[in-house]
């Protein structure tokens, strides 16, 4: 049987749907999803919001957004008549019980139609503070009740804190059983991502080196030009601590630290990433001091537009003390990793947007090579770049051409571009189809989250109880705060930073 076979008749229920994460991201996932064959020949998409719109109305809505924001361009009419005949809306209260009943008499109707049960998806692409009462509405109106059917699908951030983040948990798990619930963090959709575990798990030729003895230190950087644009009055009570380290970053971190899963069931792989979080060391007040750094970008150019400080855009406190950059030093306390540094950093209008996990490997213990045979170091690198491109290369020691023994670095380069043909899905049509098909292995546990928040508690303690005297203390345009610098060059690194066009 096929996976495409393996998809049930599927009913989305999509909260917010007049929003701005259904429009760039969910409704052209599922309309690509369609046309790759990937949902199944029943199915239904109940967009719900509190703006009064008719069914016609809210498609026309998203094909305009399907036509802006689809990897796959401008909807064919032909498809887009058979896709948007599956496509409703239904303006909800979702604070009024009474609304839910709507939307159950709807699935009814589906389910008698297609004459069989059908899978129900209820994505909460709403604001957090609205998580609790959805999920409590949909379990009192008896919509959550099939557990093998019924699935709910929750967006970052999964709680502000530790408490918080138990309490959401809390409530969730009383009123679904874990298998249901889906807690999304887009970046484990990320083709890259997925290939960090093929590539780890797949080959037996890295396995030997990938630990202490071979490894000196890793490095995460996840960097944005952009600034916080129209976000900073919801960027202002987060920072990038929260909003990027907290998940995308230790996420990226669990896959390179994790031990070798028995299998790929889902709990399996994530009991393994648990563990990476489990074993990470915790911090002390002087350890925040010695192994964190927080910063917030200033006003600059950036490709020759002047851009304002955190403090200046629309809606910011301008006396903020919220980090719109943080670069923090982890260790992973187990035998595999045992005093090797994880340096993992994030920021806003830094010099280049880029995503890029790099494994430095030790120098070879005797170099026979003369000094000045060496153009630059000898160390090696595996770089895994998620975007802008999507690649592995490995970079190596060879002889330039010519008469003298001159070692250059060269790179052994895996890319998509270069490799497949096919266009690769976005993260968000692979998630939205392990939902359809119950695989929960890219999808985040309750523990995880817990155990990833309970990892930055003391920095979060530390920083908001200390307001920073510096801010803001990098320009935009740039890699961050100088202290950044100084943290990874104390014990003799630099941050490696990948050209947009993959070349030296």
């Amino acid at each position: 049987m096929s996976t495409h076979d393996k998809i049930q008749p599927t009913v989305f229920v999509i909260f917010g749907g007049t929003g701005d994460l259904n429009a760039r991201k969910l409704a052209p996932a599922l309309y690509n999803l369609y046309l790759e064959g990937w949902l199944p020949e029943q199915f239904s998409i109940i967009g719900t919001g509190r703006t009064k719109l008719s069914d016609e109305e809210f498609r026309q809505n998203l094909l305009e957004d399907i036509n802006q924001f689809s990897r796959t361009g401008k909807a064919a009419p032909e498809k887009w008549e058979v896709f948007n005949k599956n496509l409703y809306y239904q303006v909800a209260d979702v604070n009024n019980v009474d609304t839910y009943k709507e939307f159950g008499t709807r699935i009814q109707q589906h389910e008698a139609e297609w004459k069989t049960k059908a899978n129900v998806i209820y994505y909460l692409a709403v604001a957090p503070n609205f998580f609790p009462i959805i999920a409590e509405n949909i379990a009192k109106s008896k919509l959550g009740a099939a557990a093998d059917r019924v699935r709910i699908v929750v967006e970052k951030p999964i709680g502000h804190d530790l408490k918080s983040a138990q309490e959401l948990n809390q409530l969730l798990t009383r009123l679904f059983e874990e298998r249901q619930i889906y807690r999304i963090d887009h970046y484990l959709g990320k083709e890259t991502v997925q290939n960090i575990m093929a590539f780890r798990f797949a080959n037996s030729l890295l396995e030997p080196l990938w630990n202490r003895n071979y490894i000196d230190h890793v490095q995460i950087s996840v960097t944005e030009q952009l600034g916080v644009g129209d976000r900073a009055g919801y960027y202002d009570g987060s920072g990038a601590l929260r909003d990027m380290i907290q998940n995308h970053l230790l996420q990226l971190l669990c896959l390179v630290a994790m031990e070798p899963p028995i299998n790929f069931n889902a709990d399996e792989v994530r009991n393994r990433k648990v563990d990476v979080l489990r074993a990470m060391r915790r911090f002390s007040p002087e350890d925040v001091r010695l192994s964190t750094v927080r910063g917030q970008y200033a006003s600059g150019w950036i490709e020759g537009k002047e851009v304002p400080g955190y403090r200046q855009e629309r809606d910011a406190n301008p006396e903020s003390n919220t980090e719109t950059f943080a670069a923090v030093k982890f260790f992973v306390d187990n035998w595999r990793w045992q005093g090797v540094p994880f340096y993992l950093r994030t920021g806003k209008r830094m010099h280049q947007s880029s995503s890029v996990i790099t494994i430095q490997f030790k120098d070879v213990p005797h170099s026979v090579f003369p000094a000045e045979s060496a153009e630059g170091g000898h160390q090696n690198r595996l770089i895994i770049s998620i975007q802008p491109e999507m690649s592995i290369r490995l970079q190596m020691q060879a002889k330039r051409p010519g008469l003298e023994m001159i070692l250059n670095t060269v790179d052994m380069v895996f890319d998509y571009k270069g490799t497949y043909t096919a266009q690769a899905p976005e993260a968000y049509e692979t998630l939205l189809l392990d939902t359809m098909l119950g695989d929960q292995t890219l999808f985040m546990r309750g523990d995880q989250v817990e155990a990833a928040w309970d990892l930055i508690m003391p920095i979060l303690n530390t920083w908001q109880n200390r307001k920073s005297l510096n801010f803001p203390n990098y320009s935009a345009d740039s890699w961050g705060p100088e202290s950044a610098e100084a943290l990874i060059a104390r014990d003799g690194f630099h941050w490696f930073t990948l050209p947009l066009n993959g070349k030296k």
